[in-house]
């Protein structure tokens, strides 16, 4: 595992997101590394996916069309940094807007598991002009994630 200072940025240059979801961390992370699960609840609401790769190793790249409510295609290019099961999965974002993802797993009481989503950004303009979507986009994305856990367990 990667030192953590190599993932650390500036607050004003990330956007954190955190969550308590109601499902073991085992489970919490296989939905973010089985395809076929993290294609039925990635994006924001509304949104689909066509997975063209998914190769969630280091180096491994996950290539993926987001098919947006009103017809819209967005193309998608990850490279993996770190996956480290089943705490730490981290990748750059190669397409525009670029910025780093690490995400984070932690064991809670109750069978339950902390999630922490963060985006960094190199600079505080990049990061501002994703904030004031992303923010609402991101609580989008953990709720149809919460639903793909329920329907899992």
């Amino acid at each position: 595992m990667m030192d953590p200072g190599y993932y650390s940025t500036p607050a004003d240059c990330e956007i954190c997101t955190t969550r308590l979801m109601n499902a073991p961390r085992e489970s919490v992370f296989r939905a973010w590394t089985d395809p076929g699960i993290l294609a039925r609840w990635w994006g924001p609401a509304g949104f689909t996916n066509t997975f063209h790769e998914f190769n969630p190793v280091p180096g491994g790249t996950w290539k993926f069309t987001m098919h947006g409510p009103e017809k819209g295609n967005y193309p998608n290019e990850v490279v993996f940094l770190e996956v480290n099961e089943p705490s730490l999965i981290a990748w750059d974002r190669v397409t525009q807007p670029h910025f780093r993802v690490v995400t984070t797993f932690e064991e809670a009481p109750g069978n339950k598991t902390t999630l922490t989503f963060r985006m960094q950004f190199a600079t505080k303009e990049e990061c501002d002009k994703i904030r004031r979507f992303a923010v609402d986009k991101n609580e989008e994305n953990f709720d149809k994630l919460e639903v793909e856990l329920a329907n899992m367990e």
